[in-house]
C-alpha cells in the first residue's frame, strides 16, 4: 500500500501544480501492464521520465561541481559526477526519502519486493527529478538535486576530501604516515532480503583503532568504514594522547 503523496510533497519541498507528473514518476511499468487493455491509454509509467531525469541529473550535478569547485581537474570532477549519478547513490537517496512506500506497482512486482529493489528505486529517483523539472523547471529540480542528491553527502567539501573509491587508499597512506599497522577489513554481518541486502564491515588498525559502517555492498561498507576511521584519526591528532606518529 503506497503512502499519501502530500507527505512526499513535504519531503521534496515542492507542491506539484500538475499532480499527474508526480503520479507518473512513481508508477512502475508493472502497474500499467496489469491494467485492463481499455484503461491503459489513460495511464503512463515512469520509463520516459527516467530517461529525461537521467539527463537532467547529469547536467545539474556537472553544473554544481564546476560552479562550486572551479579549480578542480576534470578527472576528479568526472569521478565525483559518476558517483553522484550512480545507481547505488540514488538508491541511498530513495531510502532517505522512503520512496519505496510511494511507488505504484503491479501486483506481481509488489509480491516480489519491488518497493525495496535497488534498481527500481534508483530509476524512480531519476523519474522524480524529471517530474520536478517539468513541473517547476530547473529551479525545482536543481533544489532537489543539490539538497538531496548532493547536499546530504557534500561530496567535495573543501576540495580536500578523497573520492569514495579512495578512502581505503587514503587510510592506508595515513596509517603509514602515523606509523600505525596497515588496516584490516572484516565482514561483520549482512541482513535484509536477498535483493536488497545491507552489509556491515569493520576496519581495524592494530588493537587501538577501529570503525564499523554499513553499505549496499561489502565494498561500499568498507569504504565508509575507512572514512569513519579517517575522521577518528584526524580528531585524535589534536589531543595529547594522539597515536604514535601523530
Amino acid at each position: 500500500m503506497s503512502l499519501g503523496l502530500e507527505e512526499l510533497d513535504g519531503r521534496l519541498g515542492h507542491s506539484f501544480r500538475d499532480r499527474s507528473l508526480l503520479v507518473r514518476a512513481l508508477t512502475h511499468k508493472s502497474h500499467v501492464s496489469e491494467r485492463p487493455a481499455g484503461s491503459q491509454a489513460a495511464l503512463a509509467d515512469n520509463e520516459q521520465l527516467e530517461f529525461l531525469g537521467d539527463a537532467v541529473l547529469g547536467f545539474l550535478v556537472s553544473d554544481y561541481l564546476v560552479r562550486e569547485h572551479p579549480g578542480l581537474p576534470e578527472g576528479r570532477l568526472s569521478k565525483w559526477k559518476a558517483h553522484m549519478v550512480s545507481a547505488d547513490h540514488l538508491h541511498e537517496v530513495a531510502q532517505r526519502l522512503h520512496l519505496g512506500g510511494y511507488l505504484v506497482l503491479g501486483r506481481g512486482e509488489e509480491m516480489s519486493g519491488g518497493r525495496e529493489k535497488r534498481a527500481l528505486l534508483a530509476d524512480a529517483v531519476e523519474a522524480l527529478i524529471a517530474a520536478l523539472y517539468l513541473d517547476g523547471g530547473l529551479e525545482a529540480a536543481g533544489r532537489f538535486v543539490v539538497e538531496d542528491v548532493i547536499g546530504r553527502s557534500n561530496p567535495l567539501g573543501d576540495g580536500a576530501e578523497p573520492l569514495p573509491s579512495d578512502f581505503k587508499s587514503a587510510l592506508q597512506e595515513m596509517a603509514q604516515a602515523m606509523k600505525l599497522p596497515q588496516p584490516r577489513y572484516y565482514a561483520v554481518r549482512e541482513h535484509g532480503p536477498e535483493h536488497s541486502k545491507t552489509f556491515t564491515v569493520e576496519v581495524r588498525l592494530g588493537k587501538e583503532w577501529s570503525a564499523q559502517a554499513g553499505g549496499a555492498s561489502k565494498k561500499a561498507a568498507g569504504q565508509e568504514a575507512a572514512r569513519e576511521l579517517i575522521d577518528k584519526l584526524h580528531e585524535s591528532l589534536g589531543r595529547p594522547d594522539a597515536p604514535p606518529g601523530g
